[in-house]
């Protein structure tokens, strides 16, 4: 386990990993990057990226299925999903919008595109809940666009845009609309103009990771190119170096969590028993509580 807290400077680049075809609910077509058993990963699970100008790859969607023991955070930049759950809440989030759900003890949602013109690109994150946190109710929150704070990064246009937890710039702290995700889980979309170098500092005890939704970035380790997350090591800031096409990147950031992960499907449990348990509940209908 890389212990985050000993870390000073700027964080080390640790390893890059492509993410990788994939398709999940009723044949959706996706980009995944999955680290359910990296701890540089933790409290993050995966992420999951869409991105497509042809509807056949989007539009049968996430139809009815259940979740326990995460949080997901859905972000747009072009199209719209709409949530509804067992509970009652119903809600799309388009460009520029997110959706955050906590599923706690146990959710049944389903999410769906709602179609229009100029395809569809967005992401989900999962987000690890401590064991002691798993059995909470669940919560579901829409997050439109114009809620999510803008802030320059540079005189020559590159931003940030406060998704999800707290940032620092300058003396300051600002926070974003979501605040409640568990361990201090954090989310911006960083967008970068070509050649452009920005540093920015980050809670030393927690894990950091950037994906690269557009253009590249220049490292230690060569060229970054689309669609690949970065794993950083301990320190103090992050610094992002653009290349000439610039960049589109969501960095995360949070809180590790130094708990055993089993995961089976669409729940995170801390044990097997607990996985086999949150099976019996989903076959005879008491998931939901």
């Amino acid at each position: 386990m890389v212990d985050f807290e000993k870390g000073s400077g700027t964080r080390p680049l640790i390893c890059s990993i492509e993410s990788t075809a994939s398709a999940d609910g009723a044949g959706v077509n996706i980009q995944r990057v999955a680290g359910f058993d990296s701890p540089e990963f933790s409290p993050f699970l995966m992420l999951d990226e869409i991105r497509s100008d042809n509807a056949d790859d989007y539009m049968a969607g996430f139809p009815p299925h259940p979740h326990r023991g995460i949080e997901t955070l859905t972000y747009m930049l072009n199209g719209a999903f709409e949530h509804r759950d067992h509970l009652g809440n119903r809600g799309a989030v388009s460009a520029g919008g997110a959706q955050w759900m906590r599923a706690g003890r146990g959710i049944v949602h389903s999410e769906m595109p709602v179609q229009g013109d100029g395809g569809m690109h967005g992401f989900q994150l999962w987000i690890n809940m401590p064991a002691a946190d798993k059995m909470r109710p669940p919560e579901w929150r829409d997050i439109q666009s114009a809620e999510i704070p803008e802030l320059a990064l540079d005189s020559a246009g590159s931003l940030i845009r406060l998704i999800a937890g707290r940032w620092t710039f300058g003396d300051g702290e600002v926070a974003a609309p979501l605040t409640d995700a568990s361990s201090e889980a954090a989310a911006a979309d960083i967008r970068l103009r070509g050649d452009s170098e920005v540093e920015l500092p980050l809670p030393m005890e927690h894990s950091a990771l950037v994906y690269v939704y557009r253009g590249g970035l220049i490292t230690g380790l060569g060229p970054i190119v689309r669609g690949t997350m970065l794993l950083y090591g301990p320190g103090e800031s992050l610094q992002l170096h653009s290349n000439s096409e610039g960049a589109g990147l969501l960095c995360l950031h949070g809180r590790p969590l130094r708990e055993p992960v089993y995961h089976y499907g669409p729940f995170v449990m801390n044990s097997r028993e607990e996985i086999e348990q949150a099976l019996r509940d989903y076959n005879n209908g008491t998931l939901t509580g």
